[in-house]
């Protein structure tokens, strides 16, 4: 199946709304947002459009990882977030979330 255009404005603002809906103490993975947005949509489309969202927008990007509850962001932006989420009181096993016990599931 052909994936949608990544550069589309009206994808990228679909999925800012999703992630929007994400609250704290929970967390999504990329692919959870893009099956929530589109059946074509992709967990990189999601990192693109959170890449490129612009600055005072006030997305909760922390709340979205990689497969499995992974902080995929290297260095210190990935410690940034897992500091936001303990914050939020999201728990780590080691370094991943706890997806049992904070995925958020009505995307």
């Amino acid at each position: 199946m052909k994936e949608l255009r990544p550069q589309s404005e009206a994808l990228a603002e679909r999925i800012r709304e999703a992630v929007r809906r994400v609250p704290a103490g929970f967390v999504a993975t990329y692919g959870d947002i893009a099956r929530a947005v589109h059946p074509r949509c992709s967990p990189r489309q999601v990192g693109w459009a959170l890449r490129r969202a612009p600055d005072g927008l006030g997305l909760p990007w922390h709340r979205i990882l990689a497969a499995g509850g992974r902080i995929a962001l290297p260095g210190e932006a990935g410690l940034e977030q897992r500091m936001r989420l303990e914050t939020e009181g999201v728990r780590f096993a080691g370094r991943r979330v706890r997806m049992e016990e904070h995925r958020y599931r009505e995307l």
